[in-house]
């Protein structure tokens, strides 16, 4: 198969944790261009891409473009496409933006706990913002969609099932999850019917530099840091495969450039363990009582256990997690410990106002 070679990359979502990551591992790529649409909810901070808009930006090389906006305007993406020009959310000026020959598709709603008090936003995001997506890229020539699900989309394991393969039936147990598994079924009909050229991936927990405090790993270190109680839900058993966000970017730019098209790869860490363990390892490397851990009423749904099978990944394209579970865990928390000034700004929001600095 002749390897794709992007040239421009439209990012959907890129102001969000592993969204960001990408972008920067991308630009590092020489002559690359990249795009980010994003409409800046609670999840998106330009402060992620912080160094990237003030090297790449209108005063740098050019190679990086952020436009804000909604992947459910149907006008902005047509705008997009055409090489219209589109609103600049620094002065308002409308301008050019290189045409996009990819698409990277973060762009969701993706916090578990949020779908169960509103699924349908969930649904108008996850579903809605992917088929319009879909229907702004059919038709194009020479063109690639990575559409960047979850392995959740799969539901949950016994304790000793065999991991999720490509092939494992979708049985998702909260909004979240399926809302997910609705999109993925979008772009597999938009293979099959249009013949537009797309890849699914399904990947485990992230973790990793620029992860929003809501979710695990960032929640547990952030709390302890302050000597602030530690919720685990149930008996904190729940396993999870977790890989650092470096090792999934790196999965996917391998994907976009030499994944076969109409396929879906799984990226996992190879890493399982279950909350409680994990949250005590982190309480050790930052010399935390274990005292800090409150047991609080287990969530509806909770899945049980997660385990990626990413065996067809590393067999078509040679990829394999690079960083041990240990190591990554350790550069994690140092980060946040030495970037309190990020996620506090996060938790009290003030993020939000400061936003526009980075685009």
């Amino acid at each position: 198969m002749t390897p794709f070679l992007p040239r421009c990359v439209l990012v959907t979502g890129g102001a969000g944790f592993i969204g960001s990551n990408f972008i920067r591992a991308g630009l590092k790529r020489s002559d690359l261009t990249v795009v980010n649409l994003d409409a800046l909810t609670y999840a998106g901070n330009t402060e992620n891409l912080a160094s990237v808009a003030e090297q790449n930006g209108g005063t740098g090389d050019g190679r990086y473009y952020f436009v804000k906006g909604d992947v459910r305007d149907e006008g902005l993406l047509k705008s997009l496409f055409a090489g219209d020009a589109v609103e600049s959310l620094v002065d308002a000026t409308p301008r050019k933006v290189p045409i996009p020959d990819s698409v990277v598709h973060f762009a969701a709603e993706s916090h578990v706990d949020r779908s169960l008090d509103d699924p349908g936003a969930f649904v108008d995001t996850n579903v809605r913002g992917t088929q319009v997506l879909l229907d702004a890229c059919a038709g194009l020539k020479n063109f690639r969609f990575i559409h960047v699900s979850t392995d959740e989309v799969y539901g949950s394991l016994g304790p000793d099932d065999p991991a999720f393969r490509e092939t494992t039936l979708l049985s998702p147990n909260s909004p979240y999850s399926a809302s997910k598994a609705g999109s993925d079924l979008l772009v597999r009909a938009y293979t099959k019917t249009f013949g537009l050229s797309a890849i699914i991936t399904r990947c485990s927990n992230n973790y990793g530099p620029y992860q929003f405090p809501e979710k695990l790993i960032p929640l547990m270190v952030t709390r302890a840091y302050r000597d602030e109680v530690l919720p685990v839900y149930g008996d904190g058993r729940n396993m999870r495969d977790w890989i650092f966000v470096d090792d999934h970017v790196e999965a996917l730019w391998s994907i976009l450039e030499k994944g076969s098209e109409g396929e879906i790869y799984n990226i996992g860490g190879g890493s399982e363990i279950a909350n409680i363990e994990l949250v005590r390892l982190i309480l050790d490397v930052m010399g935390k009582p274990d005292s800090l851990i409150e047991f609080v009423t287990d969530r509806p749904g909770h899945d049980r256990r997660y385990a990626i099978d990413y065996s067809k990944l590393n067999r078509e394209l040679g990829w394999k997690p690079a960083t041990e579970f240990s190591t990554g865990i350790e550069q994690t928390i140092e980060w946040y410990l030495a970037n309190s000034g990020w996620w506090e700004r996060v938790i009290n929001e003030a993020y939000r106002v400061t936003n526009s600095r980075y685009i």
